[in-house]
């Protein structure tokens, strides 16, 4: 039961389109299945995040959801590690920026 509760409140929280919670998510858009695996790692409460690539491949309605839950999850303390390759987005939503080439940073 708490699994199931826990399980509403993210997919209400993530605004994952779903028809109900049976639903496998390889049917489902890539944004939303994006949102599912962010959901299972916000579920674990831990206070650092890893984010690679969050919004590789998805619609841009799909991308600001996502950028709304970090944001969101950063007012509420958690800590973000993004790892992005498109550099409108690392501006817009990082406080510091790491440049990294062939596993060193240059920048």
């Amino acid at each position: 039961r708490r699994c199931q509760q826990t399980s509403e409140e993210q997919v209400k929280a993530l605004r994952i389109k779903t028809p109900n919670l049976e639903q496998a998510a390889l049917n489902l858009s890539g944004g939303n299945q994006q949102k599912i695996i962010i959901a299972r790692w916000v579920c674990k409460d831990t206070d650092i995040l890893i984010f690679d690539e969050p919004t590789r491949g998805i619609d841009v309605g799909a991308k600001l959801e996502i950028y709304e839950l970090m944001n969101r999850l950063v007012a509420k303390g958690k800590s973000i590690i993004m790892i992005s390759s498109e550099l409108p987005e690392v501006l817009g939503m990082c406080d510091r920026i790491l440049v990294m080439r062939s596993g060193r940073i240059t920048g």
